[in-house]
């Protein structure tokens, strides 16, 4: 397997690291990876990527998260494009925000109206600030390692922040409905909202889903003590259910963050909320520059519409219990026990007994050399655009990269 990264992609790391901090930095950074991985990407195709080398992979990361039809989607982009000819910044919106509104009331249950913004971060504070509007209070219930995006107050222990950023954080364990209600009277009546990750999704951490019961605990949680349950929707939204993540539960949030996958890869995000929460959310000073630009709304648009016509959830399900089924059966046949978790459309895979990740590290570093891009230790995203053909071709890489692990570490 290739130690180093060479050639093109090389040469712009040389360059980035004498204009940008570091090179690169955040979750994008390939340097916290194997060498192997490539730092610049220069093309998207349905369910591929091409590096600045030339390498094209079957992506199973989906730019972390955005891309939802496959790059370059024929709807998304005709979109895009017509929109874009008209004019994108503008001194207020286009109509299509009011369309896109009205779609995404009629298509969430949970939604009475939307207020658009550009990054998941953006959505999941704006919710907190609607819910601290409502009630006049400062506390926020959150599950203990959940991320919630990268602004200070949701950004624990990192340089730059002070500990007072995150002073009105009350964390409970996730799928601990003892431990929410726990955490919500040591507020001392002070909480303003309940903040939810659909599952559990911590990075370096096997996935966990929602346990029905807690989902409905918090509700009924947050209708005692007056605060606002926000499902932070960011990673999961569109992908497990159009309506919402936690509509099939039949539980339904006062606000939900959305971002990622609404707009197959152009930068939106968005609030939803019930009309209570509509006075206070319009008490708000919550606003950028291109928040409003017009195109990544016709975007959003598109995708939507694409994935409620497609049944684009049934298709994402459809390839990842493919890839599921045949992660499983490879390693059994090399002889490795590895834990599956996640729902189908966003899975992940660990190795038992690997507390370290060695073994996850070199497997995805060798699923890479075999043009598959996944993650070691960040839970991966299928696309309606996988197709049959693509997971198997994704499944012929990782059955050598499997071949691979057992040659340097014998099976388990």
């Amino acid at each position: 397997m290739a130690e180093n990264i060479s050639g093109r992609d090389a040469s712009l790391r040389e360059r980035a690291a004498r204009v940008v901090p570091g090179g690169m930095y955040g979750h994008l950074n390939a340097a916290i990876f194997t060498p192997a991985y490539p730092q610049f990407f220069v093309r998207g195709e349905g369910c591929r990527q091409w590096d600045a080398d030339g390498r094209e992979y079957v992506d199973l990361m989906c730019s972390w998260g955005p891309v939802i039809l496959g790059h370059r989607h024929q709807a998304v982009e005709a979109a895009a494009a017509a929109q874009r000819a008209s004019g994108d910044c503008l001194n207020g919106p286009g109509p299509v925000m009011v369309e896109l509104a009205e779609l995404m009331v009629d298509t969430i249950p949970s939604a009475d109206w939307v207020m658009f913004s550009k990054n998941g971060t953006d959505a999941t504070t704006q919710a907190l600030m609607v819910a601290r509007a409502a009630t006049g209070r400062a506390k926020v219930l959150l599950a203990h390692g959940a991320y919630h995006g990268a602004d200070p107050w949701c950004t624990p222990s990192t340089a730059g922040t002070t500990p007072s950023e995150r002073a009105d954080l009350v964390e409970y364990p996730y799928n601990d409905l003892a431990g929410a209600e726990a955490a919500a009277a040591s507020a001392d009546g002070d909480v303003a909202a309940i903040i939810v990750t659909p599952f559990k999704h911590d990075s370096f951490e096997d996935q966990e889903p929602v346990d029905p019961a807690f989902a409905r605990g918090l509700r009924a949680l947050a209708d005692r003590i007056g605060a606002a349950l926000v499902i932070d929707d960011v990673r999961a939204g569109f992908r497990l259910d159009l309506r919402g993540s936690w509509e099939p539960l039949g539980v339904r949030p006062d606000l939900t963050a959305w971002s990622k996958a609404m707009a197959n890869g152009y930068a939106i995000a968005a609030v939803t909320g019930t009309d209570a929460l509509r006075g206070p959310a319009q008490t708000l000073y919550s606003t950028g520059s291109f928040w409003f630009s017009a195109v990544a709304m016709a975007a959003a648009k598109a995708t939507i519409e694409t994935l409620r016509d497609i049944d684009g959830v049934a298709l994402m399900e459809r390839a990842g219990a493919r890839l599921r089924e045949g992660l499983a059966a490879q390693a059994a046949a090399h002889g490795f026990a590895v834990r599956q978790t996640g729902p189908v459309q966003i899975p992940w895979l660990s190795f038992e007994g690997d507390a370290t990740l060695e073994k996850g590290m070199f497997w995805s570093g060798a699923c890479l050399e075999e043009g598959v891009y996944l993650h070691p230790w960040h839970n991966w995203f299928m696309s309606a655009a996988h197709t049959d053909a693509d997971i198997d071709r994704a499944l012929a890489g990782t059955d050598a990269a499997f071949g691979r692990l057992r040659a340097k570490f014998g099976a388990d």
